[in-house]
């Protein structure tokens, strides 16, 4: 057993052979590895998010985040998010209330800490808390001034598989949320927009495996089930994400690229949706995401 977790150890540090402390192979769900004391990492995060069944829905998410590792445990990081926005032909009641569209604007920004209880590289199995807060002043679904406070939680496990040439990982987390929208003015006749402040609490569950089919590049898949409640209407919504990823990892730098297509989704629908068994009040039905990440 010692030699087993001896090898996959230095499989896992051997440059160019596999994953890097904390690097992505996922384009959704996160390891339990962390970055070494004195160590940084810098992201860059894109997502296109599309298609609502019903006119033109396309929303980009940029993630600009740094890490930074304080102790071979203990890493912090603090995160910049913005979004662009093209709505028409889409009007749902109080969510979307009329066509919009612009260029980047700052969404939210947020800092986090993660600590690693058991490493996946010396233990038989990897096991991380991770804690975030977000600041957010425009909703990620309408574009509309917002403001959001936002606490999230999250374990997230990792298991080397072959001295890690197969790499498990899997998540499950809770966010809560206090939101308080803005005004609006010239609203459609009889369009709802509530202002009274809003509490969200959501649960996450996702995992995933990625396989290195050659020398520092990875194929894997990845599925995540989430589900929101609200203040007022209780459980909001529900919807499970499943794709593939591609992953490089170079000695200085690696890049994830997803596809994620939502395969079910139930709660509140908006008026003319399809019988698609999707929610797509605030979901999406598929997701695109690039990331790309720099240790230094």
């Amino acid at each position: 057993m010692k030699l087993n977790k001896l090898a996959i150890a230095l499989a896992v540090i051997t440059i160019g052979s596999t994953a890097h402390a904390d690097e992505n192979l996922f384009g959704y769900i996160r390891g339990a590895e962390v970055l070494p004391k004195g160590a940084g990492e810098f992201y860059q995060w894109f997502t296109q998010r599309s298609d609502k069944g019903t006119g033109t829905y396309r929303a980009i998410d940029s993630k600009t985040e740094l890490e930074y590792g304080v102790t071979d445990r203990f890493q912090v990081s603090a995160e910049i998010n913005a979004m662009s926005l093209k709505t028409s032909g889409l009007v749902i009641n109080g969510y979307l209330p009329s066509d919009k569209e612009f260029g980047l604007r700052l969404q939210s920004v947020g800092l986090a800490t993660k600590y690693n209880f058991l490493s996946p590289a010396k233990d038989d199995f990897g096991l991380s808390g991770y804690a975030s807060f977000e600041y957010g002043v425009l909703d990620p679904h309408s574009g509309q001034k917002k403001t959001e406070y936002e606490l999230e939680t999250q374990l997230q496990a990792q298991k080397y598989f072959m001295e890690g040439q197969l790499v498990w990982v899997g998540n499950v987390g809770v966010r809560a949320a206090y939101e308080k929208r803005k005004a609006i003015a010239n609203l459609p006749q009889d369009f709802e927009w509530p202002t009274d402040p809003e509490m969200e609490i959501s649960t996450k569950i996702g995992t995933g495996l990625s396989y290195r089919f050659v020398p520092s590049w990875y194929i894997g898949g990845e599925i995540v089930h989430e589900t929101e409640f609200e203040t007022e209407v209780g459980q909001e919504r529900w919807s499970m994400f499943a794709g593939p990823t591609l992953h490089y990892g170079g000695d200085k730098w690696w890049a994830s690229l997803t596809y994620f297509k939502q395969l079910r989704g139930g709660g509140e629908k908006y008026d003319g949706q399809a019988d698609d068994g999707l929610h797509l009040i605030e979901k999406t039905k598929q997701e695109i995401r690039l990331k790309v990440g720099y240790n230094f």
